[in-house]
């Protein structure tokens, strides 16, 4: 009989807008790569080719300036449904990393928090849409919002996209904060799952706070972290 195949880890990054989430993956991606480790990594909305086509609607369709929070919420959650069955839990099945470039956490805050739609409605479809699919760890990446705006301005904007603006960066300052105080209130509520970690420090800084939690949660991430 063949021994059953250990399931992998699944680690997500959230933060507002600028934290500097998607830098860390991209080192934190790098640790494996270098050990040619089995990994995936996921961005979310997007990461499979129904995902992408929401992720335009969302962020930069003209017609999204139109679009009611309930609608915003159905498609984040239709995105994440697809990426969970497409590609995360096949990934951790066959004993690969997931790193996750947000997932249901985001929902949680940004419409839950900051857009007010109803907790427990928030939090039946974001059941509904990854089933039992829950990061073992995740790292919130705080950061005071006026400084993640600073950087949102400074940063190339994506490819096809330069002369389009982001609706999701267009929400006013006090959005950014209920953002921010939702992470928070997570942090608080979920600490065996959540890592805070302040984002004003430098990039070497904060990747060492990563590699040291991983480390003390997943004896089997010890050689990759040294």
């Amino acid at each position: 009989m063949q021994p059953q195949q250990q399931r992998g880890i699944f680690i997500s990054f959230e933060g507002s807008e600028g934290c500097g989430k998607t830098t860390q993956i991209r080192h934190l991606a790098a640790r494996f790569e270098k050990l040619a480790l089995p990994l995936v990594v996921t961005r979310e909305p997007g990461g499979t080719a129904i995902g992408e086509e929401i992720r335009h609607l969302l962020q930069f369709s003209k017609a999204s300036r139109a679009m009611v929070s309930e609608t915003e919420l159905l498609l984040f959650v239709a995105s994440r449904a697809q990426l969970v069955r497409e590609i995360i839990e096949p990934a951790l099945s066959s004993g690969a990393t997931v790193i996750a470039d947000r997932f249901l956490d985001s929902t949680t805050v940004y419409q839950g928090a900051a857009r007010r739609l109803d907790a427990n409605a928030v939090r039946f479809v974001n059941d509904f849409a990854v089933g039992a699919c829950r990061p073992d760890i995740t790292f919130v990446l705080d950061l005071d919002p006026a400084e993640g705006r600073r950087r949102v301005l400074r940063r190339p904007r994506p490819l096809g996209a330069e002369n389009s603006s982001d609706r999701m960066e267009e929400q006013p300052p006090e959005f950014y904060e209920a953002v921010r105080d939702g992470y928070l209130r997570l942090a608080e509520r979920e600490p065996q799952r959540v890592c805070l970690i302040d984002a004003s420090q430098s990039v070497n800084e904060i990747e060492t706070l990563i590699c040291k939690k991983l480390r003390e949660k997943f004896e089997n991430l010890s050689l990759l972290l040294d």
